[in-house]
């Protein structure tokens, strides 16, 4: 089996909506924006979940998730990282979601016993830390030997998924009709590759 190959199969194993990672519950404010048809016209799915990944996921969450793979394990360096997140996510909901599907993330690998899952999750608890989301994809990603483009792609599908699983609950759009949705900005997913973002990006120092 060639690398490509093993990181295939991680992608597809961490991806998936049956591992425990907390990703497919954070809906990025879905509920409240649906709500607010009425206010500011019609709501629309798909452009909702464009604007998440252009303007969220691929300037906030991706970057963070990035940076916190980069660092390799330095608990320091990602705990000052995860600090970061706190501070430039001033909506209140997101950083408690971010928080709470990150422990759930921690969680899952320490069970797992995947390399410096268990010391995070330790500072987490300890409340020297805040535990978000893509600090914590970052980390654990890299302790289980997924590359830095699994782990984009792999970040990138979750948000998706979180988004159109939350409007299928919310009865917005029906199954069918939330694949469509799924196939059609997956390559919005593509166009922002791991090459759009900077080496000052890359290293928060």
């Amino acid at each position: 089996m060639t690398l490509a190959s093993l990181n295939m199969l991680l992608a597809l194993q961490h991806g998936d909506s049956a591992f425990p990672s907390g990703g497919f519950a954070f809906s990025q404010g879905l509920e409240s924006a649906s709500q607010l048809e009425g206010h500011l016209g019609p709501f629309d799915l798909e452009t909702f979940i464009r604007s998440q990944i252009r303007h969220r996921w691929a300037r906030a969450d991706c970057v963070a998730m990035i940076r916190s793979h980069c660092l390799g394990g330095d608990l320091a360096a990602t705990m000052e990282l995860d600090h970061e997140v706190e501070a430039s996510t001033p909506i209140e909901p997101l950083r408690l979601g971010s928080r709470r599907n990150g422990m759930a993330l921690l969680t899952a690998h320490d069970r797992k016993a995947t390399p410096q899952a268990s010391a995070y999750r330790k500072v987490v608890c300890e409340g020297r830390a805040p535990g978000h989301m893509s600090v914590a994809q970052g980390l654990v990603w890299r302790s289980i030997g997924m590359d830095e483009s699994s782990a984009v792609t792999v970040s990138g599908y979750q948000c998706i998924m979180a988004l159109t699983t939350a409007a299928i609950r919310l009865g917005i759009v029906g199954a069918i009709e939330a694949q469509c949705i799924v196939g059609r900005t997956l390559p919005v997913v593509v166009e922002i590759s791991p090459g759009d973002i900077g080496d000052d990006e890359r290293d928060p120092s």
